[in-house]
């Protein structure tokens, strides 16, 4: 039985009962026990797509039967001949849509024998187990565990198929360590070139180029919070409920995190997974010790010509305080089942000098991606987040409402600033928070257009849910304390924390389960050992830096020091000489920012300049209860960075203060030059710099697609085409 069998019965439909086809696929509860295929991967009557995508989401087994079910749904009986008698298969149950009684028949992954494996070698220790055996109890405990999930850190948990939306996922770019902010990064990476490849998940571990090159370590980067450990955890399960890569006997996925605490300590392998990986209890620490000592001694680099096929999986790279030392050669070979520090078992596994055969899959943000010497890495590939298609998917799995829906995808569509940041699926998150919030409880009203609206009534959120249990002058100080926090150690550029920096930054650790109770949505504890030191983290790396600004504002407007500047201005007449002052504080923070050859302070800048204005500060009465700046300061603040889009600037600094101007509700540059687009008396010839800036970010601002840019249409000087270069490096193609 292939894949051609199915195309060619699909071959047979019409349009019309294709599409009938595909609707019950999308279905949740018409075949039990498994999941619904997504809208947006069967968004064309492509028959060969949607067989290919059906076999990568059940194998090519359940698809058959799949198809056997829905055949009979639409009546196309007749079909059902064309399929060989050996493929009937076991019976898959199906549901009628919206179905929920309580008596179904066991789930579809429980009933259906495995799929096609490799050989079946056998475990002698401590008594003869099939391999099979040990993969199918790491697979059904890996079940538990993944199956289901929250989102952001909400504590309601939901099912991972349900929640999980695709990601673009490209593949074969070589290593390159981006130093620009993360979160700008994204307003570049995210339209999809021609010359890309896109690569499924269950396909990490093949080739680019599709030739049969065997590949053993893979490196995936992406900024943080676009989705690399729930890509993680959905391939895993995907892995457990038996879909995809049935060829891997066993596979132990390690967080950086959980590492981190055992940082000098001495583990035999085994006994570090058994630590790390509690599902992998079923499979002893004896016959983990004889898989791995007969891999080392069996002198293979092969995966295909292994005995035992392993995985290991290590997420999170770039949190990592552990010192892996690739320089160094051991002369002494490490024995793997002997106590060795970790950082030595780590550094052996991953330069293949332990366990050569068994294949390796490290994720990490990018700055961290050299942390791996290039030469150990076969390939790698980079987590993109959501397509345009797929944050609308996004919203509309997430909400049954579809007006609801409907009303926040077009208003993300209006906002550039929010439509870019959506790429990555936290914001998505905090996004739909907030707006579902709004328009049930605000009737009429404007909804946030900016980033620091955004975050703003995000913050505003979870006051209002918190301080009717702790009272508003306690949920105050609990988060005036996690901006300190977060801006103390964004300056050490620290994601994730630790009880030592909590005591460093003032943070009583004893109260710090509280903060992490009363803000779950902000600041999260993560679930360890209880003899180990407990971990936190911001939901995401602009939550950190959203709370950072918000630190040196207040600090700021409640005693006149500047957190950014080096000469401190304090004085006990500071509230009467706090307007002159505070337009040098803004300018001097733009300077800063413009000063950051990587643009580090460049979303810092756009949250502190959005906290100056009335109408954010209102939000958040009795955090922000003094005026931060007036008007007249606001107005000069705005004339200062046009003076500074119209000298000498980088075409990214330049996008960045029109952002900027955005935050501060300015957009009168902008509209000049659209009010002359829209007359047609715009002339390019007589175009300022700083008009050329604002045409270059208008056309970036465009909800249109930039498949092709027209240079010729605007004046060749070299000024001005430093000036568009953001718009040609977006544009599929320049003419």
């Amino acid at each position: 039985m292939t894949s051609e069998v199915l195309l060619n019965i699909l071959d047979d439909l019409d349009d019309d009962q294709l599409s009938t086809f595909q609707w019950f696929l999308q279905k949740p509860n018409n075949v039990q026990g498994l999941p619904a295929i997504t809208k947006s991967r069967l968004q064309t009557l492509d028959r060969c797509k949607t067989v290919d995508v059906m076999v990568e989401t059940y194998g090519l087994q359940r698809a058959v039967q799949v198809t056997r079910v829905v055949l009979e749904k639409i009546s196309r009986n007749d079909l059902l001949q064309r399929f060989p008698a050996s493929s009937s298969g076991p019976e898959v149950h199906v549901s009628d849509v919206g179905e929920t009684s309580e008596n179904r028949e066991p789930s579809f992954s429980q009933t259906q024998p495995p799929l096609p494996q490799t050989e079946d070698e056998t475990v002698p220790v401590p008594e003869p187990r099939p391999i099979r055996y040990y993969q199918q109890k790491l697979q059904s405990n890996f079940q538990d565990t993944f199956k289901v999930t929250t989102e952001g850190w909400a504590s309601d948990e939901q099912l991972l198929v349900d929640i999980y939306t695709e990601l673009y996922i490209t593949a074969g770019r070589d290593v390159h360590v981006n130093t620009q902010h993360e979160v700008l990064q994204i307003d570049k990476v995210w339209k999809p070139s021609d010359t890309e490849t896109q690569i499924q998940p269950r396909d990490i571990f093949k080739h680019p180029s599709g030739k049969d090159i065997p590949i053993r370590t893979v490196l995936t980067n992406g900024i943080a919070g676009i989705g690399k450990t729930f890509l993680v955890h959905k391939f895993v399960l995907d892995w457990a409920e038996e879909r995809t890569n049935q060829d891997v006997h066993l596979i132990f996925p390690f967080t950086f995190r959980a590492l981190n605490s055992l940082q000098g300590k001495e583990f035999g392998l085994a006994e570090l997974i058994h630590f790390c990986i509690p599902e992998t209890k079923d499979v002893t620490v004896e016959a983990l010790n004889y898989i791995f000592t007969a891999l080392q001694s069996s002198g293979t680099s092969s995966y295909k010509k292994s005995r035992f096929k392993l995985l290991f999986v290590f997420d999170g790279l770039d949190e990592s305080r552990l010192h892996l030392d690739f320089d160094v050669n051991n002369i002494c070979s490490v024995d793997v089942t002997k106590s060795t520090k970790i950082e030595v078992l780590l550094t052996e596994l991953i330069s293949g000098k332990l366990l050569r055969s068994a294949r390796l899959w490290i994720t990490t943000r990018p700055a961290a991606a050299n942390q791996i010497p290039q030469n150990l890495v076969n390939t790698t590939t980079e987590v993109r987040g959501f397509t345009d298609p797929q944050k609308e998917e996004y919203f509309r799995k997430r909400s049954r409402d579809e007006e609801q829906t409907s009303s926040i995808i077009s208003h993300m569509k209006k906002s550039r600033s929010l439509h870019i940041m959506c790429h990555i699926p936290v914001f998505c998150w905090i996004t739909a928070t907030v707006l579902e919030e709004l328009l049930r409880t605000r009737e009429g009203g404007d909804l946030p257009r900016t980033l620091t609206e955004m975050y703003t009534e995000f913050l505003r959120f979870q006051i209002d849910h918190t301080k009717e249990k702790y009272g508003p002058e306690k949920c105050i100080q609990y988060i005036k304390s996690l901006a300190k926090l977060a801006f103390e150690q964004l300056q050490k550029g620290n994601l994730i924390f630790y009880e030592k920096d909590l005591r460093e930054s003032g943070i009583d650790v004893s109260e710090a389960s509280v903060y992490s109770g009363v803000f779950t949505e902000i600041f999260k504890e993560e679930r360890r050992r209880k003899q180990e030191d407990k971990m936190f983290c911001f939901v995401h790396l602009s939550v950190q830096e959203f709370l950072a600004a918000l630190h040196v504002h207040l600090t700021f407007i409640n005693s006149g020091i500047s957190l950014v500047e080096e000469e401190q201005q304090t004085t006990s007449r500071w509230s009467e000489m706090f307007q002159s002052y505070s337009t040098g504080f803004y300018q001097t923070v733009v300077d800063e920012a413009l000063l950051s050859p990587n643009g580090h302070l460049d979303l810092f800048l756009r949250f502190l300049l959005g906290l100056s204005l009335p109408t954010n500060q209102n939000l958040l009465p009795g955090l922000l209860t003094q005026t931060g700046s007036s008007s007249q300061t606001n107005q000069k603040t705005v004339e200062y960075i046009k003076e500074k889009i119209s000298g000498n600037l980088s075409a990214e600094r330049s996008i960045n203060l029109f952002h900027c101007l955005n935050e501060l509700k300015d957009v009168s540059l902008v509209e000049e030059i659209q009010q002359s687009l829209r007359s047609g008396r715009l002339s390019t010839d007589k175009l300022s710099p700083a008009e050329w800036s604002a045409l270059g970010f208008i056309l970036l601002s465009s909800e249109e697609h930039l498949d092709v840019f027209d240079l010729k249409k605007y004046s060749a000087s070299e000024e001005v085409l430093l000036r568009l270069l953001p718009v040609v490096k977006a544009s599929k193609k320049v003419v």
